[in-house]
């Protein structure tokens, strides 16, 4: 039985942080960073049955031509997609009466949709990227054992190419759900490397007033590659996603809007109208 201060929950018995029951999420579930960016998707349903909030983590459940749907806003970096995987998966494989494992364990299906910035000249700002790796450059997801999911011929390659200093910790490399990742994909999609930041300024490169660890991290990023694989993105969450889905037995795909270029300098000149383009596509391939 799984103990009280490891399991928590609330005294009308939904789970600690995120204020849900089983019965309130789907089976596809939506993530968002910006909780103001829920609601900018559900109002795209035919109908909406849950609403609740709790902190940042905010959900809405409801239907899609047909298709129930959770959307959630899980705030931003690792440290939070671990609360808010690790309790997705207490909700549908863990019985809160008995305290104990399900015998028959359900699978989920995590898509995220998120802005980032590309790396690379031939990704264009308000152009797509799915994510068919992720590198993360945090620590939260080696707290568990992630050996059987990790591709350590990348994380070698990685540590070598850039000389990662291994005091900040190893990289991981996680690949996407095979299944989500050829559902997801079409001609209008890039296929992308994405590098997962425990922070977004020093952890990033961005220097305001405080130096960092290495001055030349993004220009070496930007250089990496792996028999043709290079580093397209960079954001907060992805590689968690990846690694914790991976270990808890569900499927999970990152799908970001590219509002700005580093190699070319360029900003979009409408983030908000590529966004709206990404959530349209996704709501598109979630209800075929």
């Amino acid at each position: 039985m799984i103990q009280a201060s490891e399991l928590i929950l609330n005294p009308d018995g939904s789970i600690y942080h995120l204020n849900l029951k089983p019965e309130n999420i789907a089976q596809n579930i939506i993530f968002v960073g910006d909780q103001d960016r829920v609601e900018k998707i559900t109002a795209l349903f035919d109908v909406v049955e849950f609403s609740t909030q709790k902190r940042e983590f905010k959900t809405q459940t409801g239907v899609y031509k047909g298709k129930r749907i959770s959307v959630i806003s899980t705030g931003i970096g690792p440290d939070n997609i671990d609360i808010v995987l690790n309790e997705l998966d207490a909700l549908v494989n863990i019985d809160f009466e008995t305290r104990k494992i399900k015998e028959k364990l359900t699978s989920l299906n995590i898509i995220r949709i998120g802005t980032s910035g590309s790396l690379q000249a031939n990704i264009p700002v308000d152009s797509f990227v799915m994510s068919q790796y992720a590198i993360g450059l945090d620590n939260m997801l080696r707290s568990y054992c992630i050996d059987s999911v990790s591709n350590l011929e990348i994380e070698t390659a990685f540590i070598k190419q850039t000389n990662w200093d291994l005091q900040k910790g190893k990289p991981y490399v996680i690949r996407s759900d095979e299944t989500l990742k050829n559902r997801f994909d079409s001609a209008a999609i890039h296929k992308g490397f994405t590098a997962t930041a425990g922070g977004f300024y020093g952890p990033q490169g961005r220097i305001l007033r405080l130096n960092i660890q290495d001055n030349n991290l993004n220009q070496k990023m930007d250089q990496f590659n792996y028999n043709g694989i290079q580093i397209t993105n960079l954001e907060m969450e992805t590689a968690a996603i990846y690694g914790l889905s991976a270990l808890l037995g569900h499927k999970a795909i990152s799908l970001n809007a590219i509002i700005a270029n580093r190699a070319n300098g360029t900003f979009s000149d409408n983030p908000y109208q590529s966004i709206d383009r990404l959530i349209e596509y996704t709501l598109q391939k979630l209800s075929q």
